[in-house]
């Protein structure tokens, strides 16, 4: 049986898709309200501070969903390299399977609000954050020094990043195959 979402579960859901696909300054309260089902008053109820407050909670829940299919990914394979190039090759198949306008989760926030909130920025900063972590984790746990692990992550999530960008253009899912390929190389021991 399948719960049912409040409307508060359903405006973050639904700011979050949108954010990932317009970016913030092109996605409106009204289109979030709409989209969402949920009565219009209920926006400004749970997010009195409004479009900004609502940003940074639908960055943390991204992050959050994004946190939760790197773990699993990473779970496929003792071996790290063989896990983070399985997690990559999961993620392009996900965009040729699935919404091919979704990619990098919080870019298109962080590009445009960096410089204007700092708030949303330190969202997505936290973001990152979770995600590099995750990252490092499991190659310590495979045997990497701590700062080697830390290097790694920062450098395996922004080829991450910067391939979805050009998946994004091209539409398909052929650059993030080739930075799977290059797993070895930034993992070599």
């Amino acid at each position: 049986m399948t719960r049912k979402m409040s409307s508060k579960e359903k405006i973050i859901d639904t700011a979050s898709k949108l954010f990932q696909e317009q970016g913030y300054h092109a996605t409106g309260l009204n289109q979030i309200t709409k989209e969402s089902g949920a009565p219009k008053g209920s926006l400004y109820y749970y997010f009195p501070e409004g479009k900004e407050q609502l940003a940074m909670v639908a960055v943390e829940k991204t992050a959050e969903v994004i946190a939760g299919r790197i773990e699993e990914g990473l779970r496929v394979a003792d071996d790290p390299v063989k896990a983070v190039q399985s997690l990559i090759l999961q993620l392009a198949d996900a965009f040729e399977e699935k919404d091919k306008r979704a990619g990098v989760p919080v870019a298109a926030v962080v590009l445009e609000t960096a410089s204007t909130s700092e708030k949303i920025r330190k969202a997505c900063e936290k973001a990152y954050d979770l995600w590099h972590e995750m990252f490092a984790a499991r190659l310590i746990k495979a045997g990497y020094e701590k700062e080697e692990a830390q290097e790694a992550a920062l450098v395996i999530n922004a080829m991450i990043e910067g391939a979805f960008i050009n998946v994004l253009a091209r539409k398909n899912g052929e650059p993030l195959r080739k930075i799977a390929k290059y797993i070895p190389v930034i993992l070599r021991k």
